[in-house]
């Protein structure tokens, strides 16, 4: 009688007998009798059994895909991840080659990030990405068009290639559509970082490379491109009106630089780096007089640029009707921060406007990512009865990257940051915005240099010579009536529990005032800006962070009479139980996270912000770092954070939690500008 089939681990029903004859004498070969007499031990079998078990995943992860209803991001996902690991190898290749047919294409529209990430993978995978992308853009090309346009312009030149063919084949028969991408972004760029801001910023990074690193090739290197860009010639009346201002400085510079080179007379360079400076100091007058931008100046393509095909960035939804761009507003107004990001409005063709953050220096697509991570713990949240009944979801915003260090931010309306709130507050006050620093100063100088025993005392002296209530009577003077502002204090403790809670899971840290804003209808905290993930401000060299997440005394009196034992408790408990029971979905969202070759280089420096050479290729270093910021994870949603050896409660792992983000002596350490004794 034959023997009842039984289900394998992997989902696929396999007769024993069957499994038997394959993995025993393939497989796993057998140990010699004891007696016998081995010449030369045998050699390891040849990755068969990974072989084999990688098929059977790769077919049974198509079947949970093939079988969801709604959103299969995780599934799909650790799909990705088995084809990035093992898809070089002929057999599995071969399966994934045959159950890519039985997938419906719309299943990618969640992971073209993941996909354009690896379009310069091994042989086999990137031909098999190519044509998955080609696919998808023949019925969905609004959803990748963008993407594409970002991808081709990658450093990474097989990348580039990659996306251009595609695009090349799009053009064949939505040519306009490829164009007006290609128009948009390239334009949006320009005027996220003027030739202003390009120089300022390089020349800063130039000087300390000279004067601090010693690195004249570095600064050569730096310079040149710089130059070149200017010897090409302006397009825009910005440009021109730069290049009259500044070119014969600068070119008498270069020319001081490149004698430099031939006489090593380090006069040359000092000669240089004065008239740099001259016209360092010009452009830093000109950019804190930066309020606004006419397009007709900076862009006038964009001006020109009115009923297109082109979707609005980040509207496309293939189950909605699309939204495509009208015009873009002529005036782009600056907003008045470190970075200068631009506030762009954008006329839908359904008559509505589409308001964006464009912002340069910085990659967005880490962001883009934290985004996905979002969207799955909102859908976990969503399903779970205690949590869904609060409305314990996360504000999420599109993300559309332009390059690898500028992007589109869709506005968050009716939003303030808490550093705008309290400043504002103080002036009507008239309390000094930086009264608590200034408290610290006036008790004791030098506070970088001290102890930190001495460090913590100074710190208790200036929360006890001010009472931290601002955020509290911020929420109850913008507040209407009584009954608003309890449900306004409910949001905005339930929303800074529920992310406090994701947020350590993630590593997210840099969450200072301006990194948070608040909601002025709801009460709820949106966080933006996530740069810092994995604990990377934990292992920055300077200050590095050691809170958990941001828990402050102004959050916490705003939180009323209980204070974090009320409300913010029970909701870090619900919340992280939900994430600790769907570890295994946060797992494949955040292990695509951390090998991706766009992302992952972040690992390799601590609070990494300027984009690295996209050039870079994957090694065992970043591959180790990896691995242990994974490992991280894995026992933060274990409770084995805090001891890999004990398994704590999740009361027991929030209550840890707290005392560490409250604990004086971590606060202390944090860098001034982090606002700690708010």
């Amino acid at each position: 009688m034959p023997s009842s089939p039984s289900y394998s681990p992997f989902g696929s029903i396999i007769d024993r007998d069957i499994l038997s004859d394959i993995l025993i004498p393939e497989l796993y070969p057998q140990p010699p009798p004891s007696d016998a007499v081995i010449v030369n031990p045998p050699s390891p079998a040849p990755n068969k059994a990974m072989i084999f078990f990688a098929k059977q995943a790769v077919s049974s992860f198509i079947n949970a895909v093939t079988l969801a209803e709604g959103s299969r991001l995780e599934d799909t996902l650790r799909f990705l991840t088995l084809w990035f690991k093992h898809g070089d190898q002929v057999e599995v290749f071969e399966t994934i080659k045959e159950s890519l047919k039985l997938l419906p294409v719309e299943m990618w529209l969640e992971v073209i990030p993941q996909l354009m990430a690896r379009l310069d993978s091994k042989q086999n995978v990137a031909q098999l990405i190519k044509e998955v992308v080609i696919d998808l853009s023949k019925v969905h090309p609004q959803s990748l068009v963008y993407a594409l346009t970002v991808a081709a312009k990658s450093a990474n030149l097989r990348r580039s290639a990659v996306a251009t063919e595609i695009l090349t084949i799009m053009s064949d028969s939505q040519s306009t559509l490829v164009e007006q991408a290609r128009l948009v972004s390239d334009e949006l760029i320009r005027c996220a970082i003027l030739w202003h801001e390009q120089w300022h910023e390089a020349l800063d990074d130039a000087s300390r490379l000279y004067f601090q690193d010693k690195n004249v090739k570095a600064m050569f290197d730096l310079l040149k491109p710089l130059h070149d860009l200017i010897d090409r010639g302006a397009t825009t009346l910005k440009e021109q009106s730069f290049k009259q201002t500044y070119e014969n400085e600068l070119k008498e510079a270069w020319n001081a630089c490149r004698c430099y080179l031939r006489s090593q007379n380090a006069k040359e360079l000092n000669q240089a780096w004065d008239l740099y400076y001259i016209v360092f100091r010009k452009i830093s007058s000109q950019l804190r007089q930066l309020t606004s931008l006419d397009l007709n100046y900076v862009s006038p393509r964009l001006v020109k640029a009115r009923d297109l095909e082109l979707a609005v960035p980040g509207t496309y939804d293939p189950s909605a009707p699309l939204v495509t761009i009208s015009s873009i507003n002529n005036t782009l107004q600056v907003i008045n921060s470190k970075q200068r990001p631009r506030k762009v409005v954008m006329k839908g063709s359904d008559g509505k406007d589409y308001i964006f953050l464009l912002k340069g220096h910085e990659d967005p697509r880490q962001d883009e990512r934290v985004m996905q991570l979002f969207g799955l713990v909102n859908t976990l949240l969503l399903h779970q009865g205690d949590t869904s009944r609060r409305n314990l979801t996360i504000q999420r915003y599109s993300i559309i990257a332009l390059n690898q260090n500028s992007g589109l931010i869709g506005w968050v309306p009716n939003c303030d940051t808490l550093h705008s709130l309290i400043r504002d507050y103080r002036e009507k006050k008239g309390i000094l915005l930086s009264m608590e620093h200034k408290i610290m100063q006036s008790f004791a100088h030098d506070l970088d240099q001290m102890t930190l025993l001495q460090k913590v005392q100074v710190f208790h002296h200036a929360l006890e010579m001010t009472s931290g209530n601002d955020l509290q009577q911020i929420l109850w003077l913008k507040s209407p009536n009584s009954e608003i502002w309890f449900d306004r204090r409910t949001n905005y403790t339930r929303s800074m529990a529920c992310m406090s809670m994701v947020g350590y899971i993630l590593g997210l840290g840099d969450r200072h005032p301006s990194n948070l804003m608040l909601d002025r209808i709801s009460g709820k905290i949106v966080h933006i800006d996530f740069g810092d993930c994995f604990e990377v401000a934990m292992t920055r060299e300077k200050f590095p962070e050691k809170i958990p997440f941001r828990l402050t005394r102004m959050l916490i009196q705003a939180m009323e009479a209980t204070g974090i034992e009320g409300n913010y408790r029970i909701t870090c408990e619900r919340v992280l139980r939900v994430l600790r029971s769907n570890k295994e979905s946060l797992l494949a969202v955040l292990e695509a996270f951390v090998y991706d070759p766009l992302i992952n280089w972040r690992l390799m420096e601590a609070g990494g912000r300027r984009p690295p050479p996209e050039t870079l290729q994957k090694d065992g270093q970043t591959d180790s770092k990896a691995e242990s910021s994974l490992k991280r994870i894995k026992q933060k949603l274990a409770g084995r954070d805090f001891n890999p050896n004990v398994e704590f409660s999740i009361p027991e792992q929030v209550s840890l939690l707290i005392e560490q983000a409250v604990l004086a002596e971590n606060l202390c350490q944090c860098y001034i500008g982090w606002c700690p004794f708010w």
